[in-house]
């Protein structure tokens, strides 16, 4: 059974990092004071500010802020400050006994993906696919959507995810239960192989990615196909996929090479879903059971918190 973190309170203490790449100040500033608004108290981690290239800090420096806020008691959710790339190259020394005893609110997408999937599978907690506070949250046309779904952090409550929110295309008829699981596809592959690979059998498999031409695309997929991934779903909800058009004259569409390989999956499958490198973007819990119903157009999420 997963295991779910307690919900929010006003006047709580979250905490901020940056496990991958640098953030933007001037926006993390602004995202900090949403937070506030929120009635919570910011800490930020030690090193968030810290330069190594592409990375904030070095892979020790990354590393001791995670373990420092699941080790903090007085924070009950740690938000990522930004994506970009570095969490791959310090899954491995994580200690994942602090997190399984220190369970709380864990928050962030695209990079954050290899966590995600390294913390679910590790010890069983439900993390959030949500927007960073930086690449997202601190810009000034934040969608107002984006910002609302934080509330789920507070009150627990089932999530559907209708056309109300966007126009959705059913793929493959039918319906199905299961974890909710994935996130970034080119993060998803980047776990073959490795002991924190994508767990996805009999799970709800949620895919997004940005900056990918089709043939990328097309080749990640098919990986997820060749490893036998794909066909473990229970069902396949496909986000956004932003500025992924190809750069060349002779090239599949996007919907194409996706149309192709949830077809070999042949599973219950709906595509359109805002969620991702997108505005707004919808924020969910992995982890948390889910059900897809094609033919109803719509993904139903139980609540991520206690």
């Amino acid at each position: 059974m997963p295991i779910k973190p307690n919900r929010l309170q006003k006047g709580d203490t979250v905490g901020v990092i940056a496990p991958a790449s640098p953030p933007n100040p001037e926006n993390l500033k602004k995202s900090l004071h949403f937070l506030e608004e929120l009635g919570l108290k910011v800490k930020i981690g030690q090193h968030v500010e810290r330069l190594n290239g592409y990375l904030a800090g070095s892979d020790e420096e990354r590393l001791q802020d995670v373990h420092d806020m699941f080790l903090d008691r007085e924070i009950k959710a740690i938000f990522c400050a930004c994506g970009g790339y570095g969490t791959g190259r310090i899954a491995a020394g994580i200690d994942f006994n602090i997190i399984k005893e220190n369970p709380k609110i864990f928050w962030g997408y695209s990079d954050i993906t290899f966590l995600h999937n390294a913390i679910n599978q590790q010890t069983g907690l439900v993390t959030f696919h949500g927007p960073m506070l930086s690449s997202d949250i601190g810009k000034e046309d934040a969608d107002p959507l984006t910002k609302r779904l934080f509330s789920q952090l507070f009150v627990p409550g089932e999530f559907t995810y209708t056309e109300d929110i966007s126009p959705l295309t059913s793929m493959i008829s039918g319906k199905a239960r299961g974890q909710l699981a994935g996130g970034n596809l080119t993060l998803l592959c980047s776990t073959l192989g490795t002991p924190y690979e994508a767990d996805v059998k009999g799970k709800i498999l949620l895919i997004e990615d940005i900056n990918e031409e089709p043939r990328n695309v097309d080749r990640m997929l098919n990986q997820l196909l060749m490893s036998g991934k794909l066909r473990d779903t229970a069902g396949i909800a496909v986000g956004d996929f932003n500025q992924c058009e190809p750069d060349r004259e002779q090239s599949l569409t996007l919907d194409e090479v996706i149309d192709h390989y949830i077809a070999l999956a042949n599973v219950p499958a709906i595509k359109g879903f805002k969620i991702g490198h997108c505005s707004p973007n919808v924020s969910v819990p992995l982890g948390a059971y889910a059900v897809i119903d094609a033919d109803e157009k719509k993904l139903a999420i139980e609540s991520g918190v206690l």
